[in-house]
C-alpha cells in the first residue's frame, strides 16, 4: 500500500528548532495540519508561545538556546515529556550576518557557526541518541542555497551550511542501519524577517535601495517570485512523511530554479 502524507504522519510528534517564526513557523504550521504534534523550540519564549497557541490544543513551546549543550539537551527532554515522546526532528534555527570576507571578524564568524552549525550538531546527535534506542525517527535539517554555492557578502553563513550539508549527508550514512533517515532542504531567497534584515544589510554593502535588492533577487529566480515559508514547509512535511522513506542524505533545493546541481 502506497503511503499518504496526509494520513501517515497523524499521531506522530515533532520536535522544530526555530519553530517560532519565519521557515520554522511554516514548518510547525504544515506539521500540525498533518496531524503531528509539534513542539516549538525557540529562544524567544514569547514568540514560541505564541505560534504554538496558534496551533492549538495539543502543541508545545520550549524555551532553547541550540549553542548550548545543556539548553538543547533540557528543551528535547522537555519536549519528549510533552508530548510522550518524539519522531521527527527539524533542526531550522538559524542566523545570519552581512560583510565582506576582509572585514568578518571573529564574533561574527563565531556567531554563525555557533547557531548554524553547532546548533544543528548538537540537536542531530541528541535526537539520534534518542531514535537509536527508540529504532525509529526522521531528522529534517534547513540549510540553504548557500550551502551549494557560496554567496559574496554571506561567505561565514555559507562557510556554516555548507558543514551543515556536510554532516547531514554523514551523518545520514552512519543512521542508515538503524532505518533512521536524515536530509536537509536548501531554500533560495526567502520572504521573512530574517531576509528583511539582510536585504538592508546588502543595499548598504552594495550601494544599492533595498527595492533594486529584492528585485535582483528575483530576476535571479527562474519562478519569478520571492520565496514564500509554505514553499519550504510543503518539502520537510514529504521528508519527514513515510512518502521520502527511500531518501536519506539528501540536500534538496527549493529555490524556484536559481540552483540546480
Amino acid at each position: 500500500m502506497e503511503p499518504n502524507i496526509g494520513t501517515d504522519l497523524a499521531g506522530k510528534r515533532a520536535l522544530v528548532t526555530g519553530g517560532a517564526t519565519g521557515i520554522g513557523r511554516a514548518i510547525s504550521r504544515a506539521l500540525a495540519a498533518h496531524g503531528v504534534s509539534v513542539t516549538i523550540a525557540d529562544l524567544n519564549s514569547d514568540a514560541g508561545k505564541a505560534t504554538a497557541a496558534e496551533l492549538g490544543e495539543g502543541h508545545h513551546a520550549v524555551v532553547v538556546d541550540v549553542r548550548k549543550r545543556d539548553s538543547v539537551q533540557a528543551a528535547f527532554d522537555e519536549a519528549v515529556a510533552l508530548m510522550g515522546g518524539c519522531d521527527i526532528v527539524c533542526a531550522n534555527a538559524g542566523v545570519s550576518s552581512m560583510n565582506r570576507a576582509v572585514d568578518l571578524t571573529d564574533e561574527e564568524w563565531d556567531f554563525n557557526f555557533d547557531v548554524n552549525t553547532r546548533g544543528v550538531f548538537l540537536t542531530n546527535q541528541i535526537a539520534a541518541r534518542y531514535f537509536l534506542a527508540q529504532k525509529s525517527g526522521t531528522i529534517v535539517n534547513t540549510a540553504s542555497l548557500a550551502s551549494k554555492v557560496g554567496a559574496p557578502l554571506l561567505a561565514h553563513y555559507s562557510a556554516s551550511k555548507f558543514a551543515v550539508l556536510g554532516w547531514t549527508q554523514a551523518l545520514a550514512r552512519e543512521l542508515a542501519p538503524a532505518g533512521i533517515r536524515v536530509n536537509a532542504v536548501c531554500p533560495g531567497f526567502v520572504r521573512t524577517g530574517m531576509q528583511e534584515r539582510e536585504v538592508a544589510w546588502e543595499a548598504e554593502l552594495r550601494g544599492l535601495t533595498p527595492k533594486e535588492v529584492i528585485e535582483d533577487y528575483i530576476s535571479m529566480t527562474p519562478l519569478g517570485r520571492l520565496e514564500e515559508p509554505e514553499d519550504i514547509a510543503g518539502l520537510v512535511v514529504f521528508l519527514a512523511s513515510d512518502a521520502a522513506r527511500f531518501m536519506t542524505g539528501q540536500g534538496i533545493n527549493v529555490t524556484g530554479g536559481v540552483y540546480t546541481t
